[in-house]
């Protein structure tokens, strides 16, 4: 064999190692041994070197009545770190996320609207704000930067209330290379309702089967997962859910998308229409009698249109599993669930196998901590697209 082969298989068996910790929690080396197929010898020799590396750690000896003692093998949460960046329609978001998935810390900026001379210098302010709070010990263990985006940016600019073409200065920007010459990071650039899927599968419920996840932004999102598998499509654009077709006709005579149906800048501009304090009423602090009935108005249209939406995906895809999500308060996102489940039953089922409603764990953060946890799974995971956190560390809700 080969050095480079060996060095390929060696890197394979790690991956095998940490994923079968991370899928199972803490194992001992026989216990590595079986979960992995390693021989005993080859078990025990990686995980000593992962932990000499300082990416496993040695737990207690665990004395049971029956057998030897034995050592459990667990992650160390220090062994690596991954930065996460968001750039969205209204603003910038970075988060450090350490080897367990779990979040540091993270810096975040507004504004208006992403035009490149805004976004770009707030991004690299955000990202060397995070960076600058590590120890020099914990950025030599900092494997990159994940950046999400949305994508085709321009194409909604006067959905945004700016000129076309607005944002075309942004899309011919080298986002992934300028971030990585300021910061000296590898970096890594995912559509961000793709990346919010992967925070979803990471932090979630387990998802062995074939789901739907939609992203409630201010512009509607989508993620496709496949047999358990995140899908992002040849060209990363793969549950472009915000395109899909729905009945009447836009401004120009073409049926209307999703996006005008369903997205938060709908809510938004009712809102601030009527003279209420939108951001309050979407993230929950606050309240009126004004805009509760706007937002349930909202709501109804909008599960709607996710209902005719989502039956016309799962035609297409065998689904299991819808997964509703979003930047609204959790409240808000459980309404909107429950009414896309009363919809759906007004649809004619006939033909399709039947699928199930739920609302996602991670809420208004899923976009960037998913940009964090991509970075991580593809280094260290045997299979990239399969994201699994550690049994217990799945949280409710992280919004």
């Amino acid at each position: 064999m080969r050095g480079g082969d060996t060095s390929a298989l060696r890197a394979f068996n790690e991956r095998q190692i940490i994923g079968a910790i991370r899928r199972q929690g803490p194992l001992s080396k026989a216990e590595l041994g079986r979960a992995t197929g390693l021989s005993a010898q080859a078990a025990s020799t990686i995980v000593n070197q992962l932990v000499r590396e300082g990416l496993l750690k040695k737990e207690a000896k665990v004395r049971g009545q029956v057998g030897q003692p034995h050592t459990p093998i667990a992650l160390a949460p220090s062994g690596a770190f991954s930065l996460g960046l968001k750039i969205g329609r209204r603003s910038v978001e970075a988060v450090l996320v350490d080897f367990m998935g779990d979040l540091v810390r993270g810096e975040e900026a507004r504004y208006r609207a992403p035009l490149p001379e805004v976004a770009l210098p707030l991004a690299r302010q955000c990202v060397q704000g995070v960076v600058e709070q590590l120890s020099t010990g914990e950025r030599s263990r900092l494997i990159g930067l994940g950046i999400a985006m949305p994508g085709d940016l321009s194409a909604w600019s006067m959905e945004l209330g700016l000129e076309p073409q607005a944002l075309a200065a942004l899309e011919e920007r080298d986002v992934a290379l300028e971030l990585a010459r300021a910061t000296g990071l590898e970096t890594a650039l995912y559509n961000d309702a793709t990346a919010a899927c992967a925070a979803e599968l990471a932090l979630g419920p387990p998802v062995s089967g074939s789901a739907l996840y939609l992203y409630i932004g201010t512009f509607i999102g989508g993620g496709l997962v496949l047999d358990g598998r995140l899908y992002r499509g040849a060209r990363d654009n793969a549950a472009a859910i915000g395109s899909m077709p729905m009945v009447g006709p836009d401004d120009v005579g073409r049926p209307r998308q999703l996006i005008h149906e369903a997205s938060v800048f709908v809510l938004e501009r009712e809102l601030r229409f009527a003279g209420v304090d939108a951001s309050a009423v979407i993230d929950g602090t606050a309240t009126t009698a004004v805009a509760e009935p706007i937002v349930a108005r909202w709501t109804q249209a909008a599960a709607e249109a996710l209902a005719r939406a989502v039956v016309s995906a799962a035609s297409v895809v065998d689904l299991e599993l819808v997964i509703v999500d979003g930047l609204l308060a959790a409240a808000r996102i459980e309404a909107l669930a429950g009414e896309l489940r009363d919809q759906l039953r007004r649809y004619n089922a006939k033909g399709l196998a039947g699928f199930t409603v739920r609302t996602g764990v991670v809420g208004r953060p899923a976009r960037v901590l998913g940009a964090a946890l991509l970075p991580l799974n593809e280094r260290f995971a045997p299979d990239p697209d399969v994201l699994t956190a550690a049994p217990g560390e799945r949280a409710p809700n992280v919004s």
